[in-house]
């Protein structure tokens, strides 16, 4: 079983479904039944313009493939030239692609592109960031479920594109028990051990993969009989990690083990160190700042 699911940058069909839901929604919050009252008061429909999307600080650009689909839904007559694509890596100064059409149309798409693009690139950034901390160790960096209502698919993709790699997508295409699971199982089967609790999730759910969260080592060695493809060990400190990592080796070396909970750019190489195989990080998805991009003017 292929527990590294979802790691390509490459922009799938689910994604592009995704992005144009939310574009439809953002142009119709910006200009509802009256349209962009500036620009027609301003400016002549026929009037036509060249935009440069330049990159105003250092990163990894993401959201190009929205950006066309924003310039499409505005006007087809708008035409967008990508001079680097989705997961490149870019400095201040740098013309991410160069877009022109009618003048109004391109002030309508404006200020949809960027919040799409600062959003998703300040997330492909702040990934790579942490994806650079761990070089040279065997750890890899994945998402949480902790994304934007509505931008979960586009947001994972962002994390892919800063070479992170994606955690579950939903509730629907993985096992994660947590503690509140167990103690909710317990008061209707308080026989059941835990590690009984997993092979009947294994047995239940055969070609899924199952998870499962601790926070003690105790609790670790009584699922490892349950033989879970994945052990969540939930803000647990960097010798603990070590001594989880070795107990695990001991017993069952093919469990991975997931180091999770209060992980930062200062402390994500010390916990790759210990030797776990994956580390998630929230913060990727529901913290990373707005990454600096332009719409500059052509003359």
């Amino acid at each position: 079983m292929d527990y590294r699911l979802y790691t390509t940058n490459t922009f799938e069909q689910n994604e592009l479904k995704a992005a144009q839901s939310l574009i439809a929604l953002a142009i119709k919050e910006d200009l509802g039944d009256a349209g962009d009252l500036t620009s027609q008061l301003s400016i002549s429909s026929e009037e036509t313009a060249r935009v440069a999307i330049n990159a105003r600080q250092t990163g990894v650009v993401c959201g190009l493939p929205v950006a066309v689909l924003v310039l499409q839904a505005i006007d087809l007559s708008l035409k967008i030239d990508i001079k680097i694509k989705d997961a490149s890596k870019v400095r201040a100064g740098d013309t991410i692609a160069i877009v022109s059409g009618p003048t109004r149309q391109l002030l309508i798409a404006e200020r949809t592109v960027l919040n799409f693009m600062t959003h998703l690139s300040g997330i492909a950034s702040l990934t790579n960031l942490f994806v650079q901390e761990v070089v040279g160790t065997a750890a890899v960096i994945l998402d949480t479920r902790k994304t934007h209502p509505g931008f979960r698919l586009l947001e994972k993709y962002a994390v892919r594109c800063g070479g992170g790699q994606n955690h579950r997508i939903g509730l629907f295409d993985a096992v994660l028990i947590k503690d509140n699971h167990l103690a909710a199982r317990k008061k209707t089967h308080p026989e059941q051990s835990p590690a009984e609790f997993l092979r009947i999730a294994r047995t239940t759910y055969p070609n899924t993969i199952i998870e499962v969260e601790v926070d003690t080592l105790k609790q670790m060695q009584e699922m490892i009989p349950g033989e879970p493809d994945i052990i969540l060990l939930d803000n647990m400190n960097n010798d603990l990690l070590r001594q989880a990592v070795k107990i695990r080796d001991d017993l069952n070396p093919a469990i991975l083990l997931e180091a999770s909970g209060g992980v930062n750019l200062q402390t994500v190489k010390q916990i790759a160190l210990t030797k776990v195989d994956r580390i998630s990080i929230g913060s990727l998805t529901h913290s990373a700042p707005a990454f600096d991009i332009g719409f500059d003017w052509v003359e």
